[in-house]
């Protein structure tokens, strides 16, 4: 089987969960990811939001992360995740990755300390956290293929 070409432009990252989805945007170019926002998800995800930012982002690849296990098996939530993918690529007729997201939000929870102790955060908001869990995803990945 012939290797993927590799990516290269914009990749939107989602960081999947079932009450919110944080988003951001990554650059193949600079290897650099910044949190964008957080989106609704409550029967559904906020196709409309998502539609907005494909279009005024224009990735190259949607990437998503996938909440295994601790030992890297599959859970309810990955399976979840995946079946988001899935209506990604349907939508959009995009390529869509996954990575595994392991511990992303606890790194994002320590970003956020970090800029509280800092002063530039006031108090602990679920949503900035989701969409900074997402940016540690895409740095992850962009990691990856620099590897």
């Amino acid at each position: 089987m012939p290797e993927a070409a590799p990516v290269s432009g914009y990749i939107l990252t989602f960081d999947f969960g079932l009450r919110r989805i944080g988003v951001a945007i990554g650059q193949t170019l600079t290897g650099t990811a910044t949190a964008l926002e957080t989106i609704g998800h409550g029967k559904a995800p906020d196709w409309a939001a998502i539609d907005r930012l494909v279009a005024d982002w224009k990735p190259a690849l949607l990437l998503v992360g996938l909440p295994l296990g601790l030992e890297g098996e599959e859970t309810d939530m990955s399976t979840a995740a995946r079946h988001f993918g899935t209506a990604l690529e349907k939508r959009f007729g995009m390529p869509v990755a996954y990575v595994d997201e392991r511990l992303s939000s606890r790194v994002a929870g320590e970003r956020f300390a970090e800029r509280r102790a800092a002063g530039t955060a006031r108090r602990k908001d679920a949503r900035q956290v989701d969409a900074m869990a997402a940016q540690v995803i895409c740095e992850n990945w962009l990691r990856q293929q620099d590897a």
